[in-house]
């Protein structure tokens, strides 16, 4: 019999367990798909409640966080996995401390990142209102909408990093739209380097000379900042009110980096055209979530198109991942070295 126990979280499609089968006999498994959310102390004692009695845990992404006063409360953890090779909801510190290793994984598939598909997905359903149209379809109306033309219009990027600057090159070269960019940081200069690893000339993104003009000037925000404590709220009351009221928001990076109330308040006002979200805080969405119950497009307010956290939701993506976490948690059971590492 087994005496390892190992816990899959967040596995919300369950597509892990096959991939762990012929571990079974070395260790017992066990999936937990509902997700606790930790910073709520009544949740956070169920967490402990439940992961007390596993050596080895596999968390999926940031869907359910670990500071220290959780590792600190699993005395039995000996191994944390994770998915990706960047999880800033894991205090790798405190894991050190512990004497615990974390190891991530690598893949992706070639090309496009997802993450920039799914941002391109939301540009264009939300501008070409497809949503609205197929439920006006499917419940025996026509057409009630009009589509907004991308081209010639000025795409405006918050942060320009590799998947900003992914998302620009597309702007730039199927729609023919001008590419602004803006961050605490960015420099034309580095801001021509993204474009010239990008393929594009120099000049191609063009930063903005300040954030209240990178707003005024936009027709669609793309928001690809990473969260921090200072990029928290980077968009609030302030940089919505200087949008045009043509202009629409979209945010594929993180929730918490737009002002949920601020957000709510200008698209129950209609004060924009509207906001594409597939990034929340919390995650999953409750069930009474105004994101969830507000008649988003009657009586004034804005258009508003929501995804349940999908940018890197792909199939091929999140398979590889779960492919390689079982070979690392093989090589962990043989007593060889884990690949991956971050502590």
């Amino acid at each position: 019999m087994p005496t390892l126990k190992f816990a899959i979280l967040d596995d919300y499609q369950g597509i892990a367990p096959p991939y762990f089968a012929h571990l079974e006999s070395r260790i017992d498994i066990t999936s937990f798909p509902k997700t606790l959310d930790p910073r709520d102390p009544v949740q956070h004692d169920a967490l402990i409640q439940r992961l007390l009695p596993f050596d080895v845990i596999l968390a999926m992404r940031e869907r359910t966080p670990f500071a220290a006063n959780t590792i600190n409360a699993l005395p039995n953890l000996k191994l944390l996995l994770t998915t990706g090779l960047r999880n800033l909801s894991l205090d790798l510190q405190a894991f050190s401390d512990r004497g615990v290793p974390v190891a991530g994984t690598e893949g992706r598939p070639p090309g496009v990142n997802s993450t920039v598909q799914h941002t391109w997905a939301l540009i264009l359903a939300l501008a070409r209102n497809v949503a609205r149209d197929d439920a006006a379809v499917k419940q025996g109306r026509w057409q009630g909408s009009l589509g907004l033309s991308l081209s010639g219009r000025k795409l405006a990027l918050l942060g320009l990093g590799k998947l900003g600057s992914q998302v620009g090159k597309i702007g730039i070269q199927s729609f023919g739209m001008e590419v602004i960019a803006w961050s605490a940081n960015l420099t034309q200069e580095k801001a021509d380097e993204q474009a010239l690893a990008q393929g594009l000339p120099a000049g191609s993104f063009v930063v903005a000379g300040s954030k209240s003009e990178f707003f005024a000037q936009a027709d669609i925000v793309s928001v690809h900042n990473v969260l921090s404590e200072r990029s928290r709220g980077i968009v609030g009351a302030a940089e919505l009110a200087t949008m045009k009221s043509t202009a629409i928001i979209i945010n594929t990076s993180r929730g918490p980096l737009i002002d949920e109330t601020a957000l709510l308040d200008a698209l129950n006002a209609g004060q924009i055209r509207g906001a594409a979200l597939d990034v929340f805080d919390p995650e999953p969405l409750p069930a009474d979530s105004p994101w969830r119950t507000t008649p988003w497009g009657q009586d004034g307010r804005s258009e508003v198109l929501l995804t349940p956290h999908m940018g890197y939701g792909e199939e091929d993506l999140l398979r590889g991942w779960y492919k390689e976490v079982s070979e690392n948690l093989e090589r962990w059971l043989d007593g060889e070295t884990l690949l991956r590492r971050l502590n």
